[in-house]
């Protein structure tokens, strides 16, 4: 147990070393070191999660203590979205053991350092080493974006490097103004230094939180720093794009846990920096999203734009900042990451069946047989993405629309939220009726679906329906989540406690 908390980062690590070295023939091999790997995560998260809700962990990497070395720090909310990174793995390797691993080289390795990058986002303590993991899932992105080199594909990719190596170097920028001014990039020291600076230093301090906070922006794809991502999403691969949804979640966590530890309530003049413009930013995120939605013209680009839009309802929760507001943003995160994730897959199997001409594009296809399994689906997805009920996403619209205080904000979000859901509902009714029922007379019947691509979309459905079913004890935890992050003084006290003990050990 003493080890636990390393797990997450070295299962995927070694896992990826492995499979760069095994022979590209070896396809059988390749794919069960894959799925093992990424397989395990599971439990290994629930565990986690168990743990995390009896005591906050500190992993002390060479058993170097904070400030001076690495710690992994696991709470309540880091364990969550392991587990919710976990379940949205496994069903989209699932989908790509069917034969979409095999369109191009390294597509198992690579998946392994995108969980590798994802989890250490989620893990790390220290700023500089949450710019390493950021670099590692965006190196593993860029290649897993042009899997099966279509030349849509090699356009997007160009479009994605460009766009991230601008938001790194700003990254770089901000992380080493912050180390001049306070002397650690450590988060919980950088907390307890922030709250003491000087009339002098506070200024340019909040320039460089500033500046990262718009980096975080823009790998969260808020407004206006959105535009990347449709293009990106809709021309990957189906489970490359399904596992990209919980890319932009990365960008709202790093928000989310740098406002609330580092410019929390003890900053100052400081605290909350980032609440200034991610209000705003939250609800024109919606709206762009919402405009994205009615004018795609695949349904890949339509599912990239619900991506938009629920960033930005996450990020007006963060913005909203209390207790309940953020309990409900974590529910709609986790509900928003697996539903995004089924829905790429699944559009990634209605373009299989349609065929390359026509693939998932918005036009009448082939006759589909055997429309009962793909057509349920299809309607649950909709459904819970457009927050009707009874599904997980109307239980979480309702639990943030519910959080919003009286006044001005509760009119913004009701307006945005509510407002934003109907272009959504139209857009999906126009886009499943068109691939589904709309059908081109003069072309071939379309062979029937595909069992295990539908297995792995109806795992994640299952799992948001879970989500409704077992509300009541994962709110719970996720209360205690949103607890532990609005005051962070223990974790801040126990990542600076001193020396750990014994190697690696938990404080």
């Amino acid at each position: 147990m003493t080890h636990l908390p390393i797990l997450p980062l070295l299962i995927p690590l070694f896992a990826g070393a492995l499979l760069t070295m095994l022979p590209p023939k070896a396809l059988a091999l390749r794919r069960s070191v894959s799925l093992v790997a990424v397989l395990l995560q599971i439990p290994l998260a629930a565990l986690l999660i168990v743990r995390a809700g009896a005591e906050l962990s500190v992993y002390a990497l060479g058993n170097w203590p904070a400030p001076f070395g690495i710690v992994l720090v696991v709470d309540r909310l880091a364990a969550i979205l392991l587990f919710t990174t976990a379940i949205l793995a496994s069903a989209a390797l699932l989908y790509a053991l069917r034969g979409d691993d095999e369109q191009g080289r390294g597509f198992h390795a690579l998946f392994q350092f995108q969980l590798l990058g994802v989890n250490g986002a989620f893990l790390t303590g220290d700023l500089f080493n949450l710019f390493v993991f950021f670099e590692i899932l965006l190196i593993a992105s860029y290649a897993l974006l042009l899997h099966g080199r279509t030349a849509e594909r090699i356009r997007a990719g160009l479009h994605y490097v460009l766009i991230n190596i601008v938001g790194s170097s700003l990254f770089l920028i901000s992380l080493g103004a912050l180390y001049a001014l306070c002397g650690t990039l450590n988060m919980a020291d950088l907390a307890r230094r922030v709250a003491g600076l000087s009339a002098a230093n506070a200024p340019l301090v909040a320039a460089a939180g500033s500046l990262l906070m718009v980096v975080f922006g823009l790998k969260a794809a808020a407004f206006p720093l959105y535009f990347w991502l449709p293009r990106a999403y809709s021309s990957a691969a189906a489970p490359v794009a399904a596992v990209f949804a919980v890319l932009t979640k990365v960008g709202l966590y790093a928000i989310l846990r740098v406002n609330l530890l580092i410019f929390g309530r003890e900053a100052g003049d400081l605290a909350y920096l980032a609440n200034d413009w991610l209000w705003a930013a939250a609800l024109l995120t919606i709206a762009a999203g919402a405009i994205g939605v009615l004018a795609a013209d695949t349904l890949g680009r339509l599912i990239a734009y619900l991506v938009v839009v629920s960033a930005g309802t996450i990020a007006a929760g963060v913005a909203l900042g209390s207790r309940e507001a953020i309990t409900a943003t974590l529910y709609y995160l986790i509900h928003s990451t697996w539903i995004a994730g089924a829905f790429f897959l699944l559009s990634g199997e209605l373009a299989r069946r349609r065929g390359d001409n026509i693939a998932d594009r918005l036009v009448p296809g082939p006759p589909l047989l055997r429309l009962l399994l793909p057509g349920g689906l299809f309607l649950a997805a909709a459904v819970s993405v457009a927050g009707l009920p009874p599904l997980s996403g109307f239980l979480g619209k309702l639990l943030l629309l519910s959080s919003a205080p009286a006044g001005a904000e509760t009119f913004w979000l009701y307006g945005a939220v509510l407002g934003g859901g109907l272009p959504v509902l139209i857009a999906l009714g126009r886009a499943g009726s068109t691939l589904l029922w709309r059908c081109d007379a003069a072309l071939a019947p379309a062979a029937g679906p595909d069992a295990a691509r539908m297995a792995a979309v109806m795992i994640l459905l299952i799992a948001g329906a879970l989500l409704v079913v077992f509300a009541e004890p994962v709110c719970v935890y996720l209360d205690a989540a949103s607890g532990q992050l609005l005051n962070p003084e223990d974790t801040i006290s126990r990542v600076l406690s001193g020396p750990p003990a014994g190697i690696g050990g938990p404080r």
